[in-house]
């Protein structure tokens, strides 16, 4: 996929360093790496944005965004069912989405160890995780978000965002034994006791 044509300079530079992001990972990635893949000079890194932890930062915020989406398009409206049942389709879609979206997935996973270090990364973080729970809350109750109460996003939306996050990093780590969404479902079955 070719991640620069026909942008401006400062498209090519977060494009370029979006591809080292899913190629050779954060701490490996080197400003030469970064003009190399955007077919840039070294010098138009800190003309658009100051340094090299800055454009990367910039770009694993896009990514994020990028999961984001991928996120909300597997959300399958007026699925029905029981609460349980939503969670369960929602995170089949995410599963079944996952090998197409696993660059953006991976590059997205490190906006987490940069969120320690760089403040803009963490706030968007933050407001990401508070719309998420709210929206997956909403989706698990069958209502709309504007009707979440912030006791409902933090629980049950804390809960969906919990199970979503944890079986995407262990299907990115092994999908042959990550668990499934049927998995996941039969065993909050079994703890709640049904």
């Amino acid at each position: 996929m070719d991640y620069t044509a026909g942008m401006g300079q400062r498209e090519d530079l977060l494009a370029g360093a979006k591809k080292c992001l899913v190629e050779k990972g954060y701490a490996h990635t080197t400003a030469r790496d970064i003009v190399a893949a955007a077919g840039a000079h070294l010098g138009s890194i800190g003309y658009h944005f100051g340094s090299k932890d800055a454009l990367l930062n910039a770009a694993v915020m896009e990514t994020f965004d990028a999961w984001g989406d991928a996120i909300a398009a597997a959300v399958v409206p007026d699925a029905g069912g029981t609460p349980l049942d939503r969670l369960r389709g929602f995170v089949d879609g995410l599963l079944a989405a996952a090998p197409e979206q696993r660059a953006i997935l991976v590059a997205s996973v490190q906006a987490y160890a940069q969120a320690e270090f760089a403040p803009e990364v963490r706030a968007q973080l933050v407001a990401g995780y508070a719309a998420g729970r709210r929206d997956l809350a909403a989706l698990v109750l069958g209502i709309p978000p504007a009707e979440v109460s912030e006791e409902q996003a933090r629980a049950y939306g804390g809960l969906a965002m919990a199970m979503v996050n944890g079986a995407m990093i262990q299907w990115l780590i092994d999908p042959a034994s990550a668990p499934t969404a049927d998995d996941l479902a039969r065993a909050l079955g079994g703890l709640s006791g049904r």
